[in-house]
Formats: structure tokens, sequence, C-alpha cells
């Protein structure tokens, strides 16, 4: 009878170092998720910078197109540059006589500067390059990590 009662009375509960194990365990999850959630967040405020720059190059295609093929004077007429900051957009530069395009992001985008360039195909088509300096990969989208601006744009 008394072994029944002992054993009735088994452990309840974590002991001290199966805690310590599970603290540290999170620890550690957190020490690797909370910059990898950082980094996405700024991503996040880059992508705007890439979408005001898309709607920028669309003008600028239709200006080239209008232009007969070829990029000159007037590439950026009807664009209009960001004349406010925004909380993730500091500027946004279209120039004229190039229409490379220059979207410069906030402190809070970890000032990530997007250039993108025009090119005219053979056929008549234009084609846009998005370049970013090296340092700022990470934050940049996709297609703008596949080449190389020489130092800040």
């Amino acid at each position: 009878m008394k072994f029944a009662q002992y054993k009735q009375q088994a452990q309840k509960g974590f002991t001290l170092i199966e805690l310590m194990i599970v603290v540290a365990i999170i620890g550690i999850l957190a020490a690797v998720a909370l910059p990898a959630y950082q980094d996405y967040t700024v991503r996040g405020r880059v992508s705007e910078l890439a979408i005001l720059g898309s709607s920028m190059k669309a003008t600028v295609t239709e200006n080239i197109a209008n232009n007969g093929g070829t990029i000159a004077a007037g590439a950026c007429k009807g664009v209009t540059n960001l004349a406010t900051a925004t909380d993730n957009t500091l500027s946004s530069n279209c120039t004229d006589t190039t229409g490379v395009i220059l979207v410069t992001g906030t402190s809070k985008a970890k000032s990530v500067p997007l250039t993108l360039t025009p090119t005219v195909n053979t056929d008549g088509t234009v084609a846009w390059k998005c370049t970013t300096t090296t340092a700022l990969f990470k934050y940049a989208p996709a297609e703008c990590r596949n080449a190389i601006a020489s130092g800040t744009p």
C-alpha cells in the first residue's frame, strides 16, 4: 500500500533544467527570426519604390514609342516626380534626355536607390534594367539584384 501511495506522488510539472532548455531554444529562435523579420519589412518598403518606378516606366516607354523608338529629350514628358516624401519614398526623379528613373527610399527603407534604365531593342521595344548598389541587394527586388550599378546612383 505504501508503494502505491508513493507512485501517485510522482513528479508534477517541469524541472528547472527543462524550463531552462525551453527558454534557451526560444531565445535562439528569436535571435534568428527577429533580424529576418526586420529585413522582410524593409523589403516590403522597398517594393513600394519599385511600384512607383513601374508607373513612371509606363509613361517613359510610351514617350519613347511616340518618338519613333528613340530615347531623346522629352522622354519624361508626363512623368510627375515625387513632390512630397512619403513614409517609404524620399524622392523620385526622371532624367528627361535619357529616360532614366531614380527612386530613393527613406531611412525606413534603408535609403535604397533603385535606378531604372531604358534601352531600345532592334525591334523598337523598350527593355528596362533595374540596378542598385551591391551593399543593398538584400533589400532590393529580385529584378534589381542581377545588375550592379557602379557606386551609388
